[in-house]
């Protein structure tokens, strides 16, 4: 096979860029490893800043995310025992973020994709890339029982923290920066409307929780749990009783309960590839930064970069123009490194530390305090939180 453009992974980064490419008139081909219901099936984040339902829009990926998506205008942080909002318009000048499931923005784009191409293979694994510093890349995978090659012009690795696209960079060609926490979540999804209008972060005695949601029917909520936490030891009413105790307030307010549909354990890792080019192999995307999910930064990094890269290879496309496709790293680890920042403050923010220190909580509490009454300080977690404008 041959083509201009070989995505590497089939996830949402995958997914949004050949839908881009199709759109500017660049021939691409998207290799998944895994199947078509695995996919769509994949739990992941759900909080879209407005640059990334621009892109989705862009991409004419937008129809069910706009009669359905939730609009929210703000979070609430729990602690003390009292509420605080911050109100994100009357902050930042007007922006919001959206609630649509990541599992739904999948299905959205699977779907364009297999109707209206370029091709999606499933069940394609990729095993080696090979020569990315000549003009001819090529791909080798594993499909229908075969070895097949895809010889591309460009290869652009949306394949996660654990493809092969990250490990084709040579060694001393690359860096990576990374730190790990001492703490995980403990994630579940809920047949339960949610009992909230907006995101709850909520710093208990015990520790860290999250109340969120998929739509109006579904919650997602998470508990900051030990390291190596087996799920098998939660049973649902000891999360339902966790939760509650964690988003205690004094004032009339209760946790709605309902059946537990999945549970799991996300460690919690910071990870930072640079540069995210080698070649004409470039990385996308959880292939070249993975946050801890406290700030939602993750997908919408993973848009970010698509967005540069889709203008880029659309430009080189039109007239031969290399300049955005020389500048993408750059480009894309300015925003990366200050969504890590972020990440990595909200983080340290709102957890217990596993030790008890007793010093570091009231470091928190302090912190916590100044945002509920400053409006410089709320405003700078909004402007964050909402997403800082993708600069080219």
């Amino acid at each position: 096979m041959r083509t201009k453009v070989g995505i590497i992974g089939g996830g949402p980064a995958g997914l949004l860029l050949a839908r881009l490419l199709h759109r500017a008139g660049v021939d691409c081909v998207v290799l998944e490893s895994r199947t078509r219901a695995y996919v769509e099936q994949r739990q992941r984040a759900g909080m879209l800043e407005q640059g990334t339902v621009d892109a989705l829009r862009e991409a004419g990926a937008a129809d069910r995310l706009t009669a359905e998506g939730l609009v929210h205008q703000g979070i609430e942080l729990r602690f003390d025992r009292a509420r605080h909002r911050i109100d994100f318009p009357s902050l930042t000048g007007g922006r919001t973020v959206t609630i649509y499931a990541q599992t739904e923005i999948v299905e959205d784009l699977v779907a364009l994709q297999l109707a209206e191409g370029p091709p999606l293979l499933f069940e394609a694994e990729a095993v080696t890339v090979e020569g990315p510093e000549g003009d001819a890349p090529v791909v080798r995978f594993l499909h229908e029982g075969g070895e097949r090659t895809l010889t591309c012009e460009w290869v652009v690795g949306c394949d996660g923290s654990h493809g092969i696209s990250r490990g084709a960079f040579p060694a001393g060609a690359c860096r990576t920066y990374a730190h790990d926490y001492p703490y995980s979540w403990l994630g579940v999804l809920a047949d339960v409307a949610p009992s909230c209008d907006e995101l709850i972060y909520a710093r208990g005695e015990h520790g860290f929780a999250l109340h969120s949601m998929r739509s109006r029917r579904v919650s997602r909520l998470y508990l900051q749990v030990p390291n190596g936490t087996d799920p098998a030891d939660w049973p649902d009413e000891r999360v339902w009783d966790e939760l509650a105790a964690r988003f205690a307030i004094d004032a009339d307010w209760t946790l709605r309960r309902g059946p537990i549909t999945a549970k799991s354990v996300t460690p919690m890792r910071s990870h930072v590839h640079e540069p995210m080019r080698h070649g004409r192999l470039l990385l996308a995307g959880d292939a070249a930064h993975i946050v801890p999910p406290t700030g939602a930064k993750g997908l919408n990094l993973a848009v970010s970069d698509v967005r540069v890269l889709g203008r880029a290879l659309a430009a080189w496309h039109r007239n031969g123009d290399t300049q955005l496709l020389d500048r993408y790293s750059e480009i894309c680890l300015a925003r990366v490194w200050q969504a890590t920042r972020f990440s990595h403050e909200m983080t340290k923010l709102l957890h217990a530390q596993p030790n008890g220190d007793a010093f570091e909580h009231r470091l928190q509490l302090s912190r916590l305090r100044r945002i509920a009454a400053s409006r410089h300080a709320a405003a700078e977690l909004a402007a964050h939180y909402t997403g800082l404008p993708l600069t080219l």
